[in-house]
């Protein structure tokens, strides 16, 4: 017998709320407990009601998705499907709240007889469906690091004592939530010590310093928290960079990615001497705000990707969303292909095309990485990388992914060399390039 999954639907549209609930109804293993206006009152109906699942919309008067989905991670992590625009704002936004602990996102319809309602649609039911079964084994997402409040604690009741959304009672209202199991708490490397696993890597690097920041606040435990504006974010000086490298490092992951590239790509050090190539795989227009994010927080210049643009050391390229990324060489100097064939599994970008790529050139050093995401998607580039000669191939190991899909098929596979923790990817990718 099939478990029901109850859904929560968020968004201060009544139009809305009826199209998603449509959508949703499609599928019998959802149940729709309850509708909200705004994230004041999806507070409330997860209180009362303790939902699997949730779809939360970005823009909404009284309380927003951002300030909601950090509320509710705080006193019921559950994963939530955000409910994005394709405008600048609407991107940057939703770059915040996969950071913040969202699962996934789903751009929004625009409406009942849009030509990509039945897109948004399955994709909707897609997401709905790998978060309850991530929910189930224990896999939801954990933040980082604690996100902060930004108003002091009260003991005083909310002045709103009346739960105004909609309540759909039915007798799969009485099926119990099954626990969750919350991980481990990932800190980020900053603010905690290395575990002995992690000292024991860097003994042969002893100038290997993943906790160390460019300067002493950045170092803080107050440091600015991932929720806050851009422009508040502490960003080191840039080096000079150089078209002369012996290192190259390929990351590819999927859902779950933003937070986990952010783990990653800000604790490498201002002077890593190789350029990263990420394929993360996400719609046009959001990988730029992607970009931007990491490149906000990073020691290292993050950018999305150009065609033709050469590549250098200590630069992040991220793939754009739409377009594969390949390395190419041209003289004797590497530089970014982008095209629009067709997708491979279904992703354009995929990480296959961009380790396959990787794998033409043995006179570099290479180093791959599959992190969190679902699917298989990276199994055969890094085969070929590892057939070419790579010297790293790394899997995220299953208690830290959001997903273990992608890293569980490199594994299963035999093609990851090793199984890492988040939270020492980046120290395990420092030292094999200071080798």
């Amino acid at each position: 017998m099939n478990t029901i999954s109850r859904v929560l639907v968020v968004d201060d549209s009544a139009f809305m709320r009826k199209i998603l609930c449509d959508l949703i109804a499609l599928d019998p293993q959802f149940d729709i407990i309850a509708t909200a206006n705004n994230g004041r009152e999806a507070i409330d109906a997860v209180r009362t009601l303790k939902p699997d699942v949730i779809t939360m919309d970005l823009e909404m008067p009284e309380m927003n998705g951002l300030e909601a989905l950090e509320r509710i991670m705080r006193i019921h992590p559950v994963p939530i499907i955000m409910l994005s625009s394709i405008s600048d704002d609407g991107t940057r936004e939703t770059i915040k709240a996969l950071q913040n602990g969202a699962f996934d996102f789903i751009r929004k319809p625009s409406g009942p007889m849009s030509p990509d309602i039945h897109t948004v649609g399955e994709q909707l039911l897609e997401k709905l469906r790998i978060a309850v079964l991530t929910n189930r084994q224990s896999y939801l997402f954990q933040p980082s690091k604690p996100v902060p409040s930004t108003k002091k604690p009260s003991m005083a009741k909310a002045k709103s004592t009346t739960i105004s959304f909609e309540t759909a009672p039915s007798v799969k209202d009485e099926l119990q939530l099954k626990p969750i199991q919350p991980l481990e708490e990932l800190t980020s490397l900053r603010e905690r010590k290395p575990a002995a696993a992690q000292e024991k890597l860097e003994k042969p690097a002893p100038t290997i310093e993943v906790n160390k920041r460019p300067t002493k606040k950045e170092l803080e435990p107050t440091s600015p928290p991932m929720d806050q504006e851009l422009e508040t974010a502490i960003k080191p000086n840039k080096l000079v960079r150089s078209k002369s490298f012996k290192h190259l490092v390929a990351i590819g992951t999927s859902t779950g990615g933003p937070r986990a590239l952010h783990e990653v790509i800000s604790t490498l050090p201002i002077d890593f001497p190789a350029p990263v190539l990420v394929v993360q795989h996400m719609p046009p227009k959001f990988t730029r705000s992607l970009a931007q994010r990491l490149d906000t927080f990073s020691s290292l210049h993050v950018t999305e990707a150009i065609h033709g643009e050469r590549v250098e050391a200590g630069v992040v390229y991220i793939a754009p969303g739409g377009y594969h990324m390949e390395l190419t060489k041209e003289g004797g100097s590497y530089s970014i292909k982008l095209s629009e064939e067709a997708p491979r599994g279904g992703h354009r970008p995929s990480v296959d095309t961009m380790f396959e790529s990787c794998a033409a050139f043995p006179e570099l050093r290479r180093h791959s990485v599959i992190m969190t995401g679902m699917g298989s998607d990276g199994v055969k580039g890094m085969k070929a990388l590892n057939d070419s000669g790579a010297e790293t191939a790394i899997a995220e190991s299953e208690e830290t992914c959001v997903v273990y899909g992608m890293p569980r098929s490199a594994v299963e596979a035999g093609v990851a060399k090793s199984i890492v923790p988040l939270r020492q990817i980046a120290t395990a990718i420092t030292h094999a390039v200071r080798k």
